[in-house]
């Protein structure tokens, strides 16, 4: 294995474990935070237990979190040095704010968990909405450092020296606020679905249903609301895309020639010798509708590059399909809940509506990674576009591949911990009712 490639796949391997970690990390706060604005509303305690077995599920993440989210800025460093040499000064105002972020989130969490009974009950409850906003500003924040590798602004490149450094340009780049709707919409989506999908199967196995009913509607919410709304952060990237990185939307689209009334591919197999799609739907005029809003505009395709500035297409291509094939389920399944919901709430106890939600779990998760491996692979051969190449940043020290061998046995070992304590977590749902059965519930008066 060439050290370059080895770089890249330790690189994919920890964005991969992080994302999934950090997503669940920005937003079961906000679902925790609601099961507790319930509790305080109706005194009922089924949302006490909820918001206390969630609470767990935060500290378990926020803990992964933050081991693998440390590894990660270990390894930019140490596996891009040339890259963190001149990129550091410009972006390192997003790192500098997350981390701030990320304190107020640990303190946060730290007074919600152990609050129960020392705090007054609205401020309590205010400490875990702190820890939603918090996690949330974070993921923003490392978002926008990566929009900057994709559109990098606030500097100037003169002579291969960068100079007249704008952070705060550099904070807000061109692509920043689509990649940071996208992404926050695709977290709520993902986690929404999961949890949703674990409690519906709890519900098939006929363990504390009611418990599990009210935590399936809370999380299918958020991540129903916004799978609906994810089309439309897709469509303002996708015309960002087209003006900024137009070989990355080639890519995804396998568009191989420049054309006017674009046609857009669905599915389909890319030969990139022969620079065409084997097996695709087109949908004639589409794609140049969806990149610039006009059936007839010229939409540009890979043969306007050279060969090697070429990202790899049956990757991305492949990539974008399953991300909006999944999303695509996904809506159709947010308006499966809301016409249940509003016309058919029988619905919502069928077993056959339980199972499409529990087999659902990891879809939003799968569309994720799909979403990051199109943005990473797609920005390819550079690492800032257009300025800095890939295979110039990767550090010269040999033997790569022992770290990359290192690293995968951590996020392994990481995934099995997290799954174990999740599952033993999930187990022990049942007793915490039990033991909650057996207090009197004490609803709180509004002024409390």
């Amino acid at each position: 294995m060439e050290d370059l490639f080895a770089a890249r796949s330790q690189m994919a391997l920890s964005l991969g474990f992080h994302i999934i970690f950090a997503c669940i990390g920005m937003v079961m706060p906000f679902f925790m935070a609601t099961s507790h604005y319930k509790y305080l509303k109706t005194g009922n305690p089924l949302y006490k237990d909820l918001t206390k077995a969630w609470s767990k599920g935060v500290a378990i993440f926020f803990v992964t979190g933050a081991v693998s989210g440390t590894m990660l800025s270990f390894e930019l460093g140490l596996l891009w040095p040339k890259f963190m040499l001149h990129a550091g000064p410009i972006f390192g105002m997003p790192f500098s704010l997350e981390g701030t972020a990320f304190f107020i989130e640990a303190i946060a969490l730290g007074f919600f968990l152990y609050g129960w009974g020392k705090f007054k009950p609205w401020f309590h409850w205010f400490t875990g909405v702190v820890v939603g906003i918090s996690g949330l500003a974070s993921g923003i924040l490392v978002v926008a450092a990566n929009g900057w590798m994709n559109s990098p602004s606030g500097f100037e490149y003169v002579n291969g020296e960068y100079l007249n450094i704008d952070p705060i340009q550099a904070l807000f780049n061109d692509a920043w606020f689509s990649q940071a709707l996208h992404m926050t919409l695709a977290a709520f989506t993902a986690t929404g679905f999961a949890v949703a999908g674990i409690h519906a199967y709890m519900m098939l196995k006929k363990k504390n249903i009611e418990f599990h009913r009210k935590a399936f509607r809370i999380a299918l919410v958020f991540g129903g609301v916004a799978a609906l709304l994810q089309p439309i952060s897709g469509d303002i990237s996708a015309k960002d895309i087209a003006v900024r990185q137009p070989a990355k939307l080639a890519a995804m689209e396998a568009h191989f020639e420049t054309e006017k009334g674009a046609s857009l591919i669905i599915g389909g197999i890319p030969d990139e010798e022969a620079k065409e799609v084997n097996y695709a739907l087109k949908i004639p005029g589409a794609l140049s509708f969806l990149a610039h809003g006009d059936f007839e505009s010229e939409v540009i395709g890979l043969d306007q590059f050279p060969e090697e500035n070429h990202p790899p297409v049956m990757v991305t291509h492949f990539a974008f399909q399953i991300m909006v094939g999944l999303g695509m389920v996904m809506m159709g399944l947010a308006l499966l809940f809301f016409l249940s919901n509003w016309k058919k709430k029988e619905w919502l106890k069928a077993n056959w509506f339980l199972w499409l939600f529990a087999l659902a779990t990891p879809l939003g998760f799968i569309a994720v990674e799909a979403g990051w491996t199109v943005t990473e692979v797609g920005r390819q051969p550079w690492i800032i576009n257009e300025i800095l190449r890939t295979e110039d940043a990767v550090t010269p020290i040999p033997g790569i591949v022992y770290s990359f061998y290192l690293f995968s046995a951590i996020y392994i070992s990481l995934a099995l911990v997290v799954t174990f304590l999740l599952i033993r977590q999930i187990k022990a749902v049942p007793e915490s009712l039990k033991e909650a059965n057996t207090e009197s519930p004490k609803p709180f008066i509004a002024n409390n």
